[in-house]
């Protein structure tokens, strides 16, 4: 056999199982999301057994990683470039941003928020109770950065994938 034949019988092996590439990136892009939102999640406060007072916490963050995530990909096809796969890990809470980076904390009253005497710790309840000063001490609120660690396991996980398609197709 010439070296020609081999090339050409070694390019048809790989045309063949290079056939459903599309679906196979369609498929590891939305795994790679769903490590994404999990990894997010499980970052998101709060994370430990510790409860707030009462009416303090809904869990609202945690469950919007999963609702605002676009989980199946948008395919932009381009002819010389091949295609891109675009998928989206996001969290539309107004507040989201201030959790995963910090923020400052000006001296500001909030009406509504008070600390219960007996427990010690934050309760909402109605503005006419009354309400707290907050930023007198912690003038600084570090940031918890869910979308970071949800980007870590994304591309662990894409990349994770992409070696052993590679290996896959690849394979003598």
């Amino acid at each position: 056999m010439s070296f020609g034949d081999a090339m050409q019988r070694r390019a048809d092996i790989l045309r063949k199982r290079g056939a459903d590439m599309d679906k196979t990136f369609i498929e590891i892009s939305k795994g790679a999301t769903m490590k994404y939102v999990e990894a997010a999640t499980e970052k998101t406060p709060p994370n430990t057994g510790d409860v707030g007072g009462t009416n303090t916490q809904s869990g609202e963050l945690k469950s919007h990683w999963a609702a605002d995530s676009v989980m199946v990909p948008q395919i932009y096809r381009h002819t010389s470039a091949g295609n891109e796969y675009e998928t989206l890990g996001q969290n539309n809470v107004q507040y989201a941003s201030y959790v995963d980076q910090g923020h400052r904390m000006d001296k500001h009253f909030v009406p509504g928020l008070v600390i219960n005497p007996v427990t010690k710790r934050l309760e909402k309840v109605s503005s006419d109770v009354g309400g707290i000063m907050v930023g007198t001490k912690t003038q600084y609120v570090p940031g918890v950065f869910m979308s970071e660690t949800g980007r870590d396991a994304y591309e662990e996980f894409a990349l994770k994938e992409m070696n052993l398609l590679l290996r896959e197709v690849f394979k003598p």
